[in-house]
């Protein structure tokens, strides 16, 4: 506590968590008009798995896709869900350091897990159909083209778990 102008205390902690507060929910509405996004990827040219700039494991069964626009993720809900196959989608982003972490053990456990269908998607790629994701990673399981579960977060055992749970 600091006492400014003689009697009055005042606490720059909660005005540190007010103001980053503040910013947080201006970045997010902001993300979801489209006003803001923090990654380069359009830059570069790359979008999808390509774009994150990762040494990332080949995927030997065709059952890893990645949505590179809305309209691209639209279709590939649409074949979840008429298709009832299994499948996993990960939501992250190129910014998140913990995205980037989990994203090689997802492309891995795609081998290990071949009748799932395995689907990755950039939030800043997808803005209008993953305004909705409030955390990244944030993976979505579905089964007979059903949404069933839901995990905030990494860890690879734990991403494993869930994955034996709805093969």
């Amino acid at each position: 506590m600091v006492n400014l102008h003689g009697n009055s205390p005042f606490d720059f902690k909660g005005l540190k968590f007010i103001l980053l507060s503040s910013l947080c929910w201006i970045f997010q509405e902001r993300r979801m008009e489209g006003g803001v996004s923090l990654s380069n990827n359009e830059e570069k040219g790359k979008q999808g798995l390509e774009g994150t700039g990762l040494n990332l494991p080949v995927n030997h069964h065709g059952n890893l896709k990645s949505a590179s626009s809305d309209q691209n993720l639209k279709e590939i809900m649409q074949n979840i869900k008429s298709s009832k196959t299994p499948a996993v989608i990960n939501y992250g982003a190129s910014w998140c350091r913990v995205c980037s972490q989990i994203l090689p053990a997802f492309c891995k456990l795609s081998n290990d897990f071949p009748k799932l269908s395995f689907v990755y998607t950039d939030i800043d790629e997808c803005p209008e159909t993953t305004q909705h994701i409030r955390y990244t990673p944030t993976f979505h399981f579905f089964r007979d083209g059903e949404r069933v579960d839901e995990m905030l977060g990494a860890g690879e055992e734990r991403l494993h778990d869930r994955l034996w749970l709805h093969s």
